[in-house]
């Protein structure tokens, strides 16, 4: 890591913790969510080695290589979700979670970031960037 990640690091925690309201743990918790979202998400699009579907019908996640085979494999989707949820209930805060891998993958929301008659969608990046 570099001094200057390692500043980036510490400053994002330090807003998490001070501004926002989050304890230590939370805040490191919401960073190895951003993480593990980031990581699943690129996996979604495909590595050289496979890419994890979900069965439609059923909402599994699968590994399929690129040999056809496919093996079922770990929610960690579902299970940061859940976390997340956890984290954020009882809070005025949102989250936005961005399904692309190129970037970091959970915003959080402010009251006041979201104007009024926008979408989320359109204006997350006005939210506090976890990554």
């Amino acid at each position: 890591m570099t001094k200057a990640e390692s500043l980036r690091r510490f400053n994002l925690e330090r807003y998490l913790i001070l501004s926002l309201g989050f304890t230590a743990d939370e805040a490191a918790a919401l960073r190895r969510i951003s993480l593990t979202l980031r990581r699943w998400h690129e996996l979604e699009c495909g590595t050289d080695g496979g890419v994890i579907e979900r069965n439609e019908s059923t909402g599994k996640p699968y590994w399929l290589t690129d040999f056809g085979r496919r093996s079922p494999v770990a929610d960690r989707e579902a299970g940061a979700l859940r976390r997340l949820q956890k984290i954020m209930e009882g809070r005025p805060l949102s989250y936005f979670v961005q399904t692309d891998p190129r970037g970091a993958a959970l915003y959080i929301l402010r009251p006041g970031d979201v104007p009024d008659g926008l979408s989320v969608e359109s204006c997350y990046t006005r939210g506090v960037c976890v990554y």
